[in-house]
């Protein structure tokens, strides 16, 4: 045996195939409820954010609304009774700092969670490297530009509210892939054993 077929079956592992029944119940299950939180966060999305932003005649720039002195609309959100009338407040103070603040908070864990869990179970599709390598880093990165577009949004100008979209799409669109790499790989590519 030669070091190049020793790398190669020390990187390849164990395939989700091989697994056992409690191991493909375990990420079936994994999914399953991963997806039905995903599907949440989606009508929360659609509610929240896009049908007020495309669909409604008030004005939901919350920067204006501070620096006019009008009280901010109440949020559809956890955030929504944390509003805070004062006029004059440091920075680090605002109505606007506090959301993003807590927002990254928030999304940073939850949705790295997920695709840390997810990320764990790529490591065993049966397929390349490189991929598997791609499949992992990208909702990552999606969720890195949608954070970034939170911040960009309030602070610089509303235009950076349109990065949403593709970072917004990428995480769930990988995360798609994925639950349905692992429903076929663990439940429909035959076992050779």
């Amino acid at each position: 045996m030669g070091t190049n077929s020793i790398r190669e079956k020390i990187e390849i592992g164990p395939r989700l195939k091989n697994w056992s029944l409690p191991g493909k119940m375990l990420v079936t299950m994994i999914v399953l409820m991963m997806s039905i939180g995903m599907g949440g966060a989606l009508g929360q999305i659609i509610v929240h954010d896009i049908i007020p932003t495309f669909w409604s005649e008030k004005d939901h720039t919350m920067s204006e609304k501070v620096s006019t002195g009008d009280t901010p609309d109440k949020r559809g959100d956890l955030f929504g009774d944390e509003l805070n009338q004062e006029k004059e407040k440091l920075f680090y103070q605002t109505d606007e700092f506090i959301f993003a603040l807590k927002f990254t908070h928030i999304h940073v864990f939850g949705m790295s969670a997920i695709f840390i869990l997810m990320g764990s179970i790529v490591l065993f599709f049966e397929l390349s490297s490189k991929l598997r390598t791609w499949l992992i880093i990208l909702p990552f990165i999606g969720i890195i530009i949608d954070l970034l577009s939170v911040w960009l949004k309030i602070f610089i100008h509303p235009a950076f509210f349109w990065l949403h979209i593709p970072g917004g799409l990428l995480f769930p669109a990988v995360f798609t892939i994925d639950s349905l790499l692992v429903i076929w790989q663990a439940w429909f590519v035959p076992n050779p054993q």
